[in-house]
């Protein structure tokens, strides 16, 4: 990508009343009412690099524009005639890499997240030597070659792969197309070792980048509620995260549900993989149906957990979301023994910690149960949280021994 100088970029301003201080202090995203938005700003392509002035003209950084978002402006580098090249994302990437280098022996994690490695909008997820990238922001579509490029030269990357199923693609006026920037996407589910299990991604027609790595440190939470021969139960369970973590530590049995089959089947090869095959069993199915039936057959389980996809994805879903949650938690309630364990997990940005908690107790509450709240579980840390930016600590999961 050609880069222009500062003297050359566009600029957009911000007017008067909008909160330049949030931004001076790190906040990275710019509103589209927050701008002066003008004939000559709505006519610039998405992903153009702009110089970001407040009401008074000064420049305030290098942002990525997108007329067609309600994110209109992302934080790019403060530098405003930074060049965005090979070696700019080749020293981001240095950065990123050096944190879960520290972090993880193996290498499986997520090598960058978003705002919070100083490049908005872009996930890449590592499988050994497969990356995974989910660009999300058009800016990154236009520089997707440099990106790859630089991840090449710094891991010795033999394969790339973009991801087109991000949800927040459409809202940026990108494409579905999922390719592979380097190499050869891989025709088997790629193996994945992770507390203690073996689990099965499939990196091209999976959820997401084809596993959930920000639960890790709340499935080797989970696997130690069921290391003495605990039962359990794993709702919504994808590629069996919860259950193979627990098997692998010494529950004496697991049921996973899932409304995908191919996800199940997953499941079912990564136990095997684990050496617990014989102790898992699967069930395809609406979750709450299932829950509801478990109820009806007089099912019991030492540890349950329900680890559902965002109910409240945005505000305008928040109260649907939070009577969701409350659902979940009432049906999972009614499967613990006494003296048992409910684990329940919210990925929704909308619904802060507070009123999801909230929303977990009423559900325990109406179904007769009293509860100690025992451990609260965010993301692990290859998906730092920028603290500016509330929406990067989207990760719930409260413990609750009932």
């Amino acid at each position: 990508m050609t880069v222009p100088s500062s003297h050359s970029r566009p600029t957009i301003r911000l007017k008067p009343k909008a909160n330049s201080r949030a931004i001076r202090r790190g906040f990275p995203w710019v509103y589209a009412n927050e701008l002066v938005t003008d004939r000559r700003t709505r006519a610039l392509s998405p992903g153009t690099l702009v110089v970001l002035e407040d009401d008074e003209r000064t420049a305030m950084g290098l942002f990525a524009v997108n007329p067609l978002s309600k994110i209109m402006g992302r934080f790019i580098d403060s530098d405003p005639a930074a060049v965005v090249d090979r070696d700019w994302f080749a020293r981001r990437l240095t950065r990123a890499l050096e944190l879960r280098t520290q972090l993880y022996d193996t290498p499986y994690y997520r090598l960058v997240h978003a705002e919070a490695d100083g490049l908005p909008g872009v996930v890449i997820d590592r499988f050994g030597d497969v990356f995974v990238i989910q660009p999300n922001a058009a800016w990154i579509e236009l520089c997707l070659d440099d990106l790859a490029a630089a991840l090449v030269d710094l891991t010795g990357a033999k394969v790339v792969l973009k991801n087109a199923g991000g949800r927040t693609r459409s809202l940026e006026g990108l494409d579905d197309l999922s390719v592979a920037l380097v190499g050869a996407a891989p025709e088997a589910a790629v193996p994945v070792q992770m507390n203690g299990a073996t689990y099965m991604a499939d990196l091209t027609g999976g959820q997401k980048t084809g596993l959930f790595f920000d639960q890790r440190p709340n499935h080797a939470f989970a696997a130690q509620l069921a290391r003495k021969g605990a039962r359990v139960l794993d709702v919504f369970s994808h590629v069996g995260g919860f259950s193979l973590a627990a098997l692998a530590h010494g529950a004496s049995h697991a049921l996973a549900v899932d409304g995908s089959a191919p996800a199940l089947e997953l499941a079912r090869a990564g136990a095997a993989a684990t050496g617990a095959g014989a102790r898992f069993e699967t069930r395809q199915g609406d979750a709450f149906e299932v829950l509801s039936a478990l109820g009806e057959e007089g099912a019991s389980f030492e540890v349950v957990i329900c680890d559902p996809p965002a109910f409240a994805p945005s505000k305008p879903s928040l109260e649907a979301g939070l009577r969701a949650y409350e659902r979940i938690a009432r049906l999972g309630t009614a499967l613990v023994g006494e003296g048992g364990y409910l684990v329940l997990c919210s990925c929704s940005h909308a619904a802060d910690m507070e009123r999801f908690r909230g929303a977990c107790l009423r559900g325990i509450g109406r179904a007769g149960r009293q509860a100690q709240l025992i451990h609260t579980g965010t993301a692990g840390p290859d998906h730092p949280l920028l603290p500016q930016l509330a929406e990067s600590g989207y990760l719930k999961a409260l413990f609750f021994r009932l």
